[in-house]
């Protein structure tokens, strides 16, 4: 449901043997598609613990909940112009709840009622005009469907202030089926795993020989749409970690690149310092919810914001005025590396 945005996994495959009658603890792999990107889960046990039908079960049904890619998803029967209200399903739920909760942390940057300008902007579309929208149709559609006091969810029931309001969860979707299944996995006694589903990645353990958990990072790019490479490793013993990025998808106009990710503000792709945000925090569906928020602020201000906050911690790489790019980490995300130290 989300896009590409890759965070490398560096996951050594070890097989243990262990003595006398007990079998040994070795790694098992499985890896698919689903939500329009591909995922990857590596785990420790001594037998098969999770199976690759029951991986693509979970994401299908989150799927037919809020993949915009369903015809017949509940989503989509809520943006349906002939729908006000919908009663949802525990996903749903889940998702809605953590949305209004970062929505007021982060002053309305975070906005799930964007859909009909991403649509406006050429978001779900092949073929379109050659040229952006104009500054009286995106402030129209400000004023009539985006804001998220548009909106309202009570009793597992959201509906709407007119028909023209639709929703996209896809900042923040991904996040959360990662959890699911990460879940699912704890609760089928794992221990020790690596849950990847299209770059955004949740992970525990320590693994069977007591290491940490290693993740690469990818660094700055020569410019804003490029795709960045390789530059840090991280350690942890359990987290989520997501990036959110202006590269990767993007709208081309008179030869200009407008990034993926709307400020709900102003109706604008985001063109601020920000390129990408690296999040670390325990569940995924924080991680990737905050990332998007992220992208819209000043660099000094989204190192206060993760630093004023607990269990988060950020890697971000930006544009400085001569147009130079660079990173910079907070406190906590500085000490989870181990390279370079």
């Amino acid at each position: 449901m989300l896009s590409n945005f890759k965070t490398s996994i560096f996951l050594v495959s070890l097989f243990l043997v262990s003595s006398g009658k007990n079998p040994p603890v070795r790694e098992f792999k499985i890896s698919g598609q689903a939500q329009g990107t591909t995922y990857a889960a590596s785990y420790f046990a001594k037998d098969s613990l999770v199976t690759k039908s029951q991986i693509d079960s979970i994401l299908n049904v989150i799927d037919l909940s809020m993949s915009l890619y369903r015809p017949n998803s509940i989503i989509n029967q809520f943006n349906a112009n002939k729908i006000v209200k919908i009663k949802v399903d525990e996903h749903m739920a889940a998702v809605l709840n953590k949305s209004f909760q970062i929505n007021k942390e982060t002053d309305g940057l975070f906005d799930i009622t964007i859909q009909p300008l991403m649509r406006l902007w050429g978001f779900y579309r092949e073929r379109g005009q050659n040229y952006p929208p104009d500054t009286s149709r995106v402030n129209a559609f400000l004023n009539s469907t985006t804001g998220m006091d548009k909106i309202k969810f009570r009793n597992n029931v959201l509906s709407k202030k007119n028909n023209h309001v639709e929703i996209d969860l896809n900042g923040i979707a991904q996040g959360y089926s990662v959890d699911v299944v990460a879940d699912f996995m704890e609760a089928k006694g794992i221990a020790s795993y690596v849950f990847e589903l299209g770059g955004e990645i949740r992970a525990k353990g320590p693994k069977p020989d007591q290491s940490l958990i290693k993740i690469g990072i990818e660094g700055p790019a020569a410019n804003e749409f490029d795709e960045p490479g390789f530059k840090y490793q991280v350690a942890f013993a359990e987290g989520a970690i997501t990036t959110s990025g202006s590269y990767g998808k993007y709208v081309v106009y008179n030869g200009k690149n407008y990034g993926h990710i709307i400020n709900p503000k102003t109706g604008y792709p985001v063109s601020g310092e920000i390129i990408s945000v690296t999040v670390f925090s325990k569940k995924a569906i924080d991680a990737d919810g905050y990332d998007h928020a992220l992208m819209l602020m000043p660099v000094e201000k989204a190192i206060e914001f993760v630093e004023a906050k607990k269990d988060l911690e950020a890697y971000i790489i930006y544009k400085k005025a001569d147009g130079t790019v660079v990173d910079t980490l907070t406190s906590g995300f500085k000490k989870m590396l181990v390279f370079p130290r």
